[in-house]
């Protein structure tokens, strides 16, 4: 059986000793993957106040950042969002975000002619910063390569 690491130069880098993804056999598992900027750690979606501290936050914007950064780690390990069979979703504000959240992984996934993976979403009480804002969603998903 095959196991190939993959670290992708398109998405953000890890933030602790792990690749972006893992393929074992015809499995890829991807690391979880937050809503940061390659190169800066940028947050998108954060609203800052005068003294640069987080006010509030998008959390379509950062589903949409977390979705596109799995897509590139998708496409340099040779396959595309269609691959997802499984996907486990974090958010920290389950009652708020999960609105905005579906709204945006409906864009991705679930319509016609989209793929359809299975889902879990839970509400976590943080989770790893890596950036320069609190992230309010994490992915973390298991393709299947042909």
């Amino acid at each position: 059986m095959s196991d190939v690491t993959i670290r992708s130069d398109r998405a953000p880098e890890p933030v602790g000793p792990y690749p972006h993804a893992r393929r074992v056999g015809n499995l890829v598992f991807l690391s979880g993957m937050g809503p940061r900027e390659r190169g800066t750690n940028a947050v998108p979606g954060v609203t800052r106040d005068a003294d640069g501290n987080m006010i509030d936050y998008d959390i379509a914007i950062q589903t949409r950042s977390v979705l596109e950064n799995i897509r590139v780690v998708l496409e340099d390990a040779g396959l595309g969002l269609d691959g997802i069979v499984d996907v486990l979703v974090f958010l920290t504000n389950i009652e708020r975000d999960f609105a905005g959240f579906n709204r945006v992984y409906g864009e991705y996934f679930g319509g016609q002619g989209r793929p359809n993976p299975t889902r879990t979403t839970v509400q976590v009480g943080a989770l790893p910063q890596g950036g320069d804002a609190p992230i309010a969603v994490e992915l973390k998903v298991i393709a299947l390569a042909d």
